[in-house]
């Protein structure tokens, strides 16, 4: 299902909601009720709710844009330690140079065609790609410098690869959603309290209440959708790319 069409499923059904309950509640209502005489206390405690669930819906949209962003840099991160791998290697002998390139370009090959779809889909990496990425470590690591000059090149190398690993790790840490099950429970449960107080105000069915009633619940519904959408960094919304390897692998193909 597309996230547009479960954004405006959502932003729908947050509005008809409300309409429903205004209406029913307007049919259930004493005639002698009067929506003007609601205490001072009521709507000192709605503001006051409002006010907190705006905060707490504000620091958890910027936790998940936090977690993309992050995410984005163990990507970028990861693909420049590989990139200086290859261009480091470039002292040593042919066979061994284009050997540690050969494996490189199949590792990063792997992650932009196959290993981001299961990140995607299934919110997890593929042992493929650890076994191809020890394949470049053992490349690197296993080489003996057979003078000076390609001494001094072995150290920055073996750093890079290191710091290709540990990017990979943070990468697969990242994987999957962010938010944990008891904060989406405080989130919806905060947005019901919400919604619910502005019928403790004793609204009255006329189009201008009901509008904006609506609307709120709507808005409500569409900073939800917003943390749910960010929630995971590789598999919705504005998601973090593969493009770093691209750049950097330009013969790479997806």
């Amino acid at each position: 299902m597309s996230e547009w069409l479960v954004l405006t499923l959502a932003m729908g059904a947050a509005c008809l909601v409300v309409l429903i309950v205004a209406v029913v509640r307007h049919h259930a209502a004493p005639a002698d009720e009067d929506p003007s005489e609601t205490p001072d206390v009521i709507e000192y405690i709605t503001m006051m709710i409002g006010v907190v669930y705006a905060i707490v819906l504000g620091l958890a949209i910027a936790g998940v844009w936090e977690a993309r962003s992050v995410a984005q840099d163990h990507v970028q991160a990861e693909a420049q330690a590989l990139h200086e791998i290859d261009e480091r290697v470039r002292v040593y002998p042919a066979g061994v140079r284009d050997r540690i390139r050969d494996d490189i370009d199949a590792y990063v090959g792997h992650v932009v065609s196959t290993e981001w779809k299961s990140m995607s889909t299934k919110g997890e990496m593929t042992e493929r790609g650890d076994e191809l990425l020890d394949t470049v470590r053992r490349d690197v690591t296993d080489y003996e410098p057979a003078n000076d000059f390609e001494a001094q090149a072995y150290q920055p190398l073996l750093d890079q690869m290191a710091a290709a690993d540990a990017a990979r790790n943070s990468r697969a840490d990242s994987t999957g959603e962010t938010m944990p099950g008891v904060v989406w429970f405080g989130l919806i449960a905060g947005a019901v309290v919400t919604v619910g107080m502005v019928f403790a105000l004793q609204i009255r069915r006329t189009a201008r209440e009901l509008i904006l009633a609506g609307l709120f619940s709507a808005l409500i519904a569409f900073l939800l959708f917003l943390v749910w959408d960010f929630d995971s960094p590789y598999g919705r919304g504005l998601t973090a790319t593969a493009e770093p390897f691209v750049a950097l692998f330009p013969g790479i193909k997806s």
